[in-house]
């Protein structure tokens, strides 16, 4: 791996598929070593979490280092203090940065600025971390990688990274989305580049149905996300028709499995019956932040020190 973990474009295709077979020996607990031993870790949060904070505070402790938590009320960047000096600073006191920010470009001028590694804990751009864990789950549940996935809604932060990680993995990877709410198109462009490669299927559709005809997986995400508040109510009626409900379930392969990044608006994007059912590996999913956001550490500081 690089020195810094942005994007699931610092994996080539050999790490990704090593970086999800480790994560599953990490799991099962056949990784043993304190890899931050004497380390002190930054977590920035310009957003606020739950699985991402608890996660990876526990997985920096759990390999014997101590993370120092900034929120944003904290630090301000870019409007107390620049991103430049902030991370100059950081440098100075602390092993390694995991931000969680709004612009993704706040952790390309971090990483430019320090020689420390600098994790994307969520931008704006992707949540490579969030996909990581995703995958184990995945290959935890099917045995393989290469599976069909299809994402319903919008082609977000979460959906970029996925796209990348099927692309890398050659699988399958089907958003339904509705007109104007792609993924990003200079990743899908990549994604389709990387493709010809491994394989991998990248395709873009507007019926949800016909995105999960032939799933093995089914994703899905909030139609609005932090940042995106004053466009909820126009995002409900657009994405109205993009609901997974037990009714497109009944459409799918009947080993289907779903995911949720949580948290999930409840009635939203997923039904209760769905999220709470038996298809649903959601909370499985969530507790494999852990063993993979380990993973993702051990090989970034196994490479620095």
């Amino acid at each position: 791996m690089k020195k810094d973990f942005l994007s699931i474009l610092d994996l080539s295709v050999e790490e990704a598929h090593e970086l999800i077979d480790f994560s599953l020996k990490v799991k099962k607990g056949k990784v043993k070593e304190k890899t931050l031993d004497g380390k002190v870790l930054a977590l920035i949060f310009e957003k606020p979490s739950l699985r991402t904070r608890v996660t990876f505070e526990r997985a920096i402790y759990d390999l014997g280092g101590k993370p120092i938590y900034l929120s944003n009320n904290d630090i301000r960047l870019g409007q107390r203090e620049s991103v430049k000096d902030v991370s100059r600073n950081l440098e100075k006191w602390v092993d390694g940065i995991v931000a969680r920010v709004f612009a993704h470009s706040t952790l390309i001028e971090m990483a430019e600025n320090v020689r420390i590694p600098v994790v994307n804990a969520l931008s704006d751009l992707e949540h490579p971390c969030q996909i990581v864990g995703d995958y184990l789950t995945i290959f935890e549940k099917s045995g393989k990688t290469k599976v069909n996935l299809a994402f319903i809604g919008d082609g977000n932060n979460v959906a970029n990274s996925l796209m990348l990680m099927t692309a890398l993995l050659g699988g399958k990877f089907t958003i339904a989305c509705p007109e104007g709410y792609e993924p990003n198109k200079n990743l899908y462009e990549k994604a389709i580049e990387i493709s010809k490669t491994t394989g991998a299927k990248i395709e873009i559709v507007r019926d949800p149905k016909q995105a999960v005809k032939d799933a093995d997986f089914i994703y899905t995400d909030v139609w609005a996300s932090m940042g995106q508040e004053q466009e909820a109510e126009q995002r409900r009626q657009i994405f109205k028709n993009y609901k997974v409900d037990s009714e497109l379930l009944k459409i799918a392969p009947s080993h289907v499995a779903v995911l949720h990044c949580l948290p999930a608006h409840r009635g939203e994007e997923i039904t209760d019956e769905v999220l709470d059912g038996p298809h649903s590996i959601v909370l499985d999913q969530a507790e494999n932040r852990l063993h993979s956001e380990k993973a993702i550490l051990i090989k970034l500081f196994r490479n620095i020190y």
